[in-house]
């Protein structure tokens, strides 16, 4: 199976959070909490068009991934999150970028949330 061109694939956009909450959760529970959030504000049709995924999640800050065209519906999806696990929790957008390491660098500073893996083989790097 051929790889789609890079014209023709989605767009992406990478939002920062940070999750206040009144016990620390694990990254299963908010996966499940965002999607049943997603889906419940939405509904099931525009929830999957927004393609929301969570990359990354340590110490109550994350990145979650989306569809460039349905930010706005992802941000309110996620500001209708009112409850993990039955306790109350609230998740806080920091910003938005296009890529991991812009998000990264600019709002989750001193944070090992996603750190991107080297690209070149090791190999490559042993004949340098």
């Amino acid at each position: 199976m051929k790889r789609l061109l890079p014209s023709l694939r989605l767009k992406k956009r990478y939002l920062a959070f940070e999750l206040i909450c009144e016990v620390p959760a694990n990254r299963n529970d908010l996966i499940k909490e965002v999607m049943s959030s997603a889906s419940a504000l939405l509904g099931d049709v525009v929830a999957s068009e927004c393609d929301i995924k969570v990359l990354g999640f340590e110490d109550c800050k994350g990145i979650i991934q989306c569809a460039h065209t349905r930010l706005k519906e992802t941000r309110a999806s996620m500001a209708a999150l009112t409850r993990i696990n039955g306790k109350r929790a609230t998740l806080h957008i920091l910003g938005t970028s296009g890529t991991i390491k812009r998000v990264t660098e600019k709002f989750l500073q001193n944070h090992k949330v996603f750190e991107p893996k080297s690209r070149q083989s090791p190999e490559i790097e042993g004949n340098r």
